[in-house]
């Protein structure tokens, strides 16, 4: 039975104080503290970015970083019954993309409901097919790769140093197991034709034949031969011997033991501040690992205010948003509903829904900043800048939860925590994108806003975002964890 069963309340209430909540140290990280400078936290996603150039690679590094800061990590594939305690600190992950931490309220019960952010863990990227072997060229290899989403072979790839890095599932010993792999250094570049050649050189482009990344040159008087272990690999008629050896010489894992992999493109140069007085971050992946590395470090930041109160706080992060989010990993699978039956147990379907009701849930994805030579576009009077603060979403045809009463919750939640809060609309002669909180929304009955941090150049292989807009994302998340009850509670007036 689940201790936090509304019926166990008191009896595990009057016990939580044998509970000790240790937090140990946060290896390499320094706690939010308000007189720190906006570099530190910059610093930090600068860090983040470069070391986790893949979804694997992100997840990989939350993980860590949540066990450093004390977070217990709880498998999916087993039971959590007993587990869980008052002031406790947990996370799980599926797939290896998608991550689910929360921190229980040693006084928490489910009918006091939850806060909850909700980002989405995926980039705009270049997959390997399944077989990436292609015919030579010229002199030159070429590799097999498919479009993630609406970028991956798009004119903001071509000619940029791509490195190539993912998941390899291998043979160790009798099991098989996961491990990750990035390139040391670029291996592959999507030529663009020069002007010279004329009307050709300005497309359309074909992306299947057009768009491919070179990888190397090829010694036609020289023919590779896998040797007998080799040839034991079920990869070896799919990819080049050349691609192979690189990987394993990457991995440290011989070619006869890769049994397969998910692998992709992605750009190597260095996320930097950038401007006059470093106004901005120049970087790839800013949608959305920035609204993931902010919702993460702010969970972090609060966990303690949390653990000894009366709340329950929640992030998710998700993969596949950038492709509709249905998945088992996505937003529209079930990994916080999951989590919340475990965490809630087998109490009445009843509670459960009024735990849903009393929640509220911000989805975080990456916004629009005005952009200077292309303000006319921009919806007047909905003009994020960076280096502000976090922006609402609104959006009349539903790609948006944010209406009046949510937005109001917000507002008030930064007058209270000084945190100001930036709007963006669409203007009605162009297109509205979507994310993840009409769909849990919709799912669960979960009140919330769609918010995020405001960037430049969306979609692109790199973008901009303001270099202080990192602090003013941690600094909103840690105080919608810690203070997003008390604003509820002027909120439960009537049927809102």
């Amino acid at each position: 039975m689940c201790p936090f069963n509304e019926s166990m309340r008191t009896r595990r209430h009057d016990l939580s104080d044998d509970f000790e909540v240790v937090s140990s140290p946060r290896k390499g990280a320094q706690p939010y503290d308000p007189s720190l400078s906006w570099e530190d936290y910059a610093t930090k996603y600068l860090e983040f970015t470069d070391t986790a150039p893949t979804v694997y690679h992100a997840i990989d590094y939350i993980s860590k970083g949540l066990k450093d800061a004390g977070f217990k990590y709880l498998s999916e594939r087993e039971s959590w019954e007993e587990r869980l305690q008052p002031g406790g600190k947990y996370f799980t992950t599926r797939n290896g993309t998608a991550y689910c931490a929360f921190v229980i309220g040693k006084s928490w019960k489910p009918s006091n409901g939850a806060g909850i952010v909700g980002t989405h863990t995926d980039s705009l990227a270049s997959i390997l097919k399944p077989s990436s072997k292609k015919d030579q060229v010229d002199g030159y290899e070429l590799l097999g790769v498919a479009p993630y989403a609406s970028g991956g072979v798009g004119p903001t790839w071509w000619d940029r140093d791509l490195g190539i890095g993912g998941r390899l599932v291998v043979r160790d010993g009798n099991g098989v197991r996961t491990k990750l792999v990035r390139s040391p250094h670029p291996i592959a570049r999507i030529p663009t034709l020069a002007p010279h050649f004329g009307a050709v050189a300005n497309g359309p482009f074909n992306p299947e034949t057009q768009q491919v990344p070179i990888v190397g040159l090829v010694d036609e008087n020289e023919k590779l031969v896998p040797t007998a272990e080799e040839s034991k690999s079920p990869l070896i008629d799919k990819h080049s011997l050349r691609l192979l050896r690189a990987i394993s010489n990457y991995s440290g894992v011989a070619v006869k033991d890769i049994l397969e992999f998910d692998l992709q493109l992605f750009d190597t140069q260095p996320a930097a501040l950038g401007g006059l007085d470093k106004e901005f971050i120049f970087s790839p992946r800013i949608d959305d690992k920035i609204c993931t590395f902010t919702a993460y470090e702010g969970i972090i930041e609060a966990a303690d205010e949390i653990a000894k109160g009366s709340t329950l706080g929640i992030v998710a992060g998700y993969d596949n948003e950038e492709i509709g989010s249905l998945s088992r990993q996505g937003a529209r699978g079930n990994l916080l509903e999951s989590v919340i039956d475990r965490v809630l147990g087998d109490i009445a379907e009843s509670i459960k829904k009024v735990f849903y009701a009393n929640s509220f849930f911000v989805s975080a994805d990456v916004n629009h900043a005005v952009n200077p030579n292309f303000s006319n576009v921009y919806l007047e009077h909905h003009k994020p800048k960076l280096n502000v603060g976090v922006t609402l979403s609104r959006d009349p045809n539903g790609n948006m939860i944010t209406d009046g009463l949510s937005a109001s919750f917000i507002y008030e939640l930064g007058r209270r925590t000084g945190n100001q809060i930036q709007q963006f609309q669409i203007r009605n002669d162009s297109r509205s994108g979507g994310t993840i909180g009409p769909g849990l929304s919709a799912k669960t009955g979960l009140r919330g806003v769609d918010l995020g941090i405001p960037q430049l150049s969306m979609h692109s292989i790199r973008a901009t975002t303001g270099s202080k807009d990192v602090w003013l994302g941690v600094r909103f998340f840690k105080s919608f964890y810690e203070a997003w009850s008390e604003v509820d509670a002027e909120f439960k007036l009537g049927d809102l």
